[in-house]
């Protein structure tokens, strides 16, 4: 096996000594750097530009769908908690409206391959106006054939309903947030979700031909330690899904206010973090899974591990994803574009989004126009994140430079990480390696222009 796509290495001396606060890069520049100086009219000039190229990128559409019945305290996620499940309706006709403005602006026949439906929790809107949804999307857009077509589901909120339709609408990808099977957990982060109700969704969503069924864990979760979680994980393995995602709890009551609900001293320490971490990656890869990067493992025949080998995976909002080189078009409140030269956002509220929508028909409050240099730099991230190699010729060829010039300060960075094992710094490329992989967000962030300014490391959250 090639020591890219060999298992991260666990060294905890190393690891604790580079654990710090930095940019997950789901973006370059990252979401701190959005300003309101980029607003709605820049967005139309830059999907307008991006529509009159001879051969425009394909599309990808998000949707944001933001209801919640109740408050999970881990999650940070913009969300809307209602009991009352009409407010969906009235969500969706400004949702089409949105749509309307966008798919004026394309040009014809251009092609999505991808949409994804996320929240909150897309569930807790009835089917029947989530099939409204579907029918706008469909009258509006054109889709390519095999197009990925995925909704995230919350097992406490989806029916037989919204599955049938799903299936019968195309949908081919189903995500489901787990978190943690132990009771303890659920209840202190307050959301019960028994096993026997996930399995069940989850077998009955193999009953229908999903193509891809995936899930989320969350380590560092209070009450959580190594030996419990490590429960979970076995019962996961059993139920075998097609990707995991075990994402890094950010404990941050001081930003966000629910998460002071959960007591500070039933959080694990950061030792016990790390040691869940350890057992949750010698599990999923002893269990055949492979290390895609950062939180993520999928099977081996999966497309994620495909695109890895073949170096084309990429990362935006959604995290990992096989469609680099699309537009992605960020649709309903709070979410997030990147289209041509920029990313915007949407308003981050409920009504200001729909006023907006109504007044204009885009809602975007603030983004950043990319640079020449952002966009390079870009490109190096997105590299070293995704394919954990780097060839300084192909940098050199698409912008025109010398590579060890233009990087020397970020080369000079890197190298006390060389001497610690996380990368190998070579005359023709950057190449990481199995103890750098876990760490791969440190090797990116020399790159980064932006954290030169400083100032910003408490809004990332940690490393590790």
């Amino acid at each position: 096996m090639s020591e890219r796509w060999a298992p991260p290495v666990f060294d905890k001396e190393k690891i604790l000594k580079y654990d710090r606060p930095g940019p997950r890069y789901t973006s370059y520049p990252t979401a701190p750097y959005f300003h309101e100086g980029f607003g709605a009219a820049a967005y139309a000039a830059e999907v307008d530009r991006t529509n009159a190229l001879e051969n425009p990128a394909p599309l990808s559409l998000y949707f944001h769908l933001p209801f919640c019945r109740s408050v999970c305290y881990f999650c940070g996620c913009n969300v809307t908690f209602t009991k009352d499940r009409t407010l969906g309706d009235v969500y969706v006709d400004h949702v089409l409206l949105e749509m309307d403005a966008l798919a004026s602006r394309m040009k014809p026949g251009r092609k999505v391959v991808q949409i994804h439906w996320g929240g909150g929790t897309p569930t807790f809107i009835p089917a029947p106006t989530l099939r409204r949804l579907w029918e706008g999307i469909r009258a509006r857009f054109d889709l390519a054939p095999g197009a990925e077509v995925g909704v995230e589901l919350d097992p406490r909120a989806v029916t037989e309903e919204h599955l049938v339709l799903f299936r019968e609408a195309g949908f081919n990808r189903i995500s489901m947030g787990i978190q943690d099977y132990d009771p303890e957990v659920q209840k202190a982060v307050h959301r019960i979700q028994p096993q026997e109700m996930t399995e069940g969704i989850l077998r009955r969503c193999r009953d229908l031909g999903f193509e891809s069924i995936n899930v989320d864990l969350i380590y560092g979760l209070p009450y959580q330690t190594t030996a419990r979680f490590a429960q979970t994980v076995d019962k996961i393995i059993a139920s075998g899904p097609d990707r995991i995602a075990v994402f890094n709890f950010a404990y941050l009551p001081d930003l966000i206010g629910h998460q002071r609900a959960i007591p500070k001293e039933a959080m694990p320490s950061p030792a016990e973090k790390l040691s869940i971490l350890e057992m949750v990656v010698e599990k999923f890869t002893g269990a055949g899974y492979v290390y895609i990067g950062m939180d993520h493992f999928a099977k081996p025949g999966d497309e994620l591990c495909v695109a890895l080998k073949e170096r084309t995976l990429y990362r935006n909002f959604q995290g990992y994803t096989t469609k680099a080189g699309c537009d992605l078009y960020g649709v309903g409140v709070t979410s997030i574009g990147q289209v041509g030269r920029c990313y915007a956002q949407n308003r981050k509220e409920l009504k200001a989004y729909q006023d907006a929508v109504h007044g204009g028909g885009l809602a975007v409050f603030r983004g950043v126009a990319l640079s020449d240099d952002d966009v390079m730099r870009r490109d190096v991230i997105t590299r070293l994140m995704c394919h954990f190699v780097l060839y300084k010729a192909e940098i050199e060829r698409e912008y025109g430079i010398g590579f060890d010039a233009t990087f020397g300060e970020a080369l000079r960075e890197l190298a006390p990480m060389q001497a610690d094992g996380l990368v190998s710094l070579h005359d023709d490329r950057i190449e990481v390696r199995p103890l750098g992989r876990l760490l791969v967000r440190n090797i990116a962030m020399p790159f980064d222009a932006y954290l030169r300014r400083g100032g910003e490391a408490k809004r990332f959250s940690r490393t590790v």
